[in-house]
């Protein structure tokens, strides 16, 4: 059915709808909410056109998915500055994309799926946009006018050579229809010859893009990647050969064409090869560490981009997550997911024993670091505003996998908390907890639920709950995470206030203290909801703030 009325939430920030079989129309009551932020609508059943005004109806937004559905009509001119991510793919939207910087930066792939869209952006000419089979120079793709005489307009000396014959006698019938049938033959003719061209340029490309063996050695004879180190080296070659076996995996055809293109890189959520994996082996790389599931570097691809490449670790991965269609159909489960307070995975690489998992590289470090430096024992918490602030983006950030994805992050860390570009709070190694066998998962127990500590137990979106609660204590204490039956038996109101000495308002700090308190507890059941963790952070940051600017006034007066 619709989405219902959310016209009262008028202080929504983040709407993440989607998944749902919601339909009907985009919901005017949205278009009311002018304080959101974020806007997730994908995968539903929503048609018709947008509302007039959309793109100046959010002045803050700096995140909206409208992808897979079924929406028509013309695409609005989005240009707000503070817009990180748009995806409209796969819908029925018509007409030019407009040209503004914001939407130029998007790429292509954000508009994909949509055959009657056209435009720069897209690198398709829209229909009308040059004389060809009549099309005026009008750009509107209709006929040209018919041309009239002289002696039609009385100007000039009537001339019967000149005039269009007459429709009605059975000679113009005929001409007309011989003129019909050359039009069409000639058409024909053009698009065999383009047909032609395409296929001769196809295969003279895969000649292009075949990789000898010179260039990608045998792993008979040397390791896939070889190990770096801090001093910038070649991350080494992977075979890029499809064999019977990676040939099976590549189908069906379009997901081949696609691999093939990006020379064996699948990109995901439907973006545009960047970059093929010849630059990403001969990229510089420096390794950042090593974790649960394979090592992670630091590679710099002609000089310039700087992704981060997760080697992943064969002898860790379950056997299951090995195996080509179930770790291909995960990625891309994984790779669908877009958000602001997310780390996106890019790209991935499978063949054989070798996985590869390319992801945007965050300059600032982690959480981690930031919160323990490089002697945990001289640690001191972070600034309580700051607290406050990376709390709310973690919190967004697993509201969305939860809700959004329908997926389990499994392996939530204070070093799996990345920090962007403007200091953002970014989630990392994202669902990857499927690729572990539940024997391996025995680094950080401080994070691990209780009922999964000494089972086999599934993890599920509770047991990230309790690892946020877990991260919350660390972060606003700034020491390191307590096993979960210390946790019981402290006091943790007295332990996080003795942490901390910058004057924190007592009873602000109390009501952190109860919301991971709340996560922490032994049963699953009673914990909350990913969302309603976000909003009592929510709640916190707003009285903070009010009660700043009271203090203020007050000093003021």
């Amino acid at each position: 059915g619709p989405i219902p009325d959310l016209s009262p939430l008028e202080n929504l920030k983040a709407l993440f709808l989607a998944g749902n079989r919601f339909s009907g129309p985009f919901p005017a009551s949205v278009a009311s909410l002018r304080r959101l932020r974020s806007i997730d609508l994908a995968g539903n059943r929503l048609s018709g056109a947008l509302p007039p005004g959309i793109e100046v109806a959010f002045p803050h937004l700096t995140f909206l998915r409208l992808d897979a559905n079924h929406f028509n009509g013309s695409l609005p001119a989005w240009n707000q500055s503070s817009l990180k991510l748009l995806n409209v793919s796969y819908n029925n939207f018509s007409g030019p994309v407009p040209v503004t910087p914001v939407m130029a930066q998007m790429g292509a792939a954000a508009f994909a799926g949509n055959p009657e869209l056209c435009g720069e952006v897209l690198r398709r000419e829209c229909r009308g946009s040059h004389l060809l089979f009549f099309h005026g120079p009008g750009n509107n793709g209709s006929a040209a006018p018919p041309v009239q005489s002289a002696a039609a307009t009385g100007d000039g000396p009537q001339r019967d050579d000149i005039s269009l014959p007459d429709s009605s006698t059975p000679r113009s019938r005929k001409l007309r229809r011989r003129a019909a049938i050359a039009v069409a033959a000639t058409a024909a003719a053009f698009v065999a010859v383009l047909l032609l061209c395409a296929m001769i340029a196809m295969k003279r490309g895969k000649k292009r893009r075949r990789p000898s063996s010179a260039a990608y050695p045998s792993p008979k004879k040397s390791a896939a990647m070889s190990e770096v180190s801090r001093d910038n080296t070649d991350l080494g070659y992977v075979e890029c050969v499809p064999d019977e076996e990676t040939a099976a995996m590549m189908m069906p055809e379009e997901k081949a064409r696609r691999l093939e293109r990006s020379g064996c890189l699948t990109f995901c959520a439907g973006e545009g090869a960047s970059y093929s994996l010849e630059q990403l082996m001969r990229a510089s790389a420096e390794v950042l560490g090593r974790g649960s599931v394979g090592t992670t570097y630091k590679a710099v691809l002609d000089g310039r981009l700087v992704v981060i490449v997760k080697r992943l670790d064969a002898a860790k991965i379950g056997a299951a997550a090995l195996e080509a269609e179930a770790f291909e159909q995960n990625m891309d489960a994984v790779g669908r997911l877009r958000h602001p307070n997310l780390v996106s995975l890019r790209a991935f690489f499978q063949a054989k024993e070798e996985r590869l998992l390319v992801y945007d590289y965050q300059p600032n470090g982690s959480l981690y670091s930031l919160i323990h430096g490089s002697r945990s024992s001289r640690a001191k918490p972070l600034h309580w505003t700051s607290c406050l602030k990376i709390a709310e983006d973690i919190g967004q950030g697993l509201a969305y996998i939860h809700q959004a994805s329908r997926l389990v992050h499994g392996n939530i860390k204070s070093s799996n908390v990345l920090l962007g570009s403007d200091f953002e709070a970014c989630l990392t190694d994202n669902c990857l907890a499927f690729l572990l066998e539940s024997s391996e998962v025995k680094d950080d127990a401080a994070y691990r639920a209780p009922e999964n500590m000494k089972s086999n137990r599934r993890l599920t979106p509770k047991s990230d709950i309790y690892a946020f609660g877990i991260l919350l204590l660390e972060l606003i204490s700034g020491k390191p995470p307590l096993q979960h039956s210390v946790l019981v038996a402290t006091n943790l109101q007295t332990y996080v206030q003795s942490a901390r000495d910058d004057g924190v308002d007592v009873e602000r700090l109390s009501m952190i203290v109860d919301i991971a308190s709340a996560c922490v507890r032994s049963s699953p059941e009673s914990r909350p909801t990913a969302w309603q963790v976000l909003k009592m952070i929510q709640e916190v940051k707003e009285a903070d703030t009010a009660g700043d600017n009271d203090s203020d006034l007050t000093s003021n007066s």
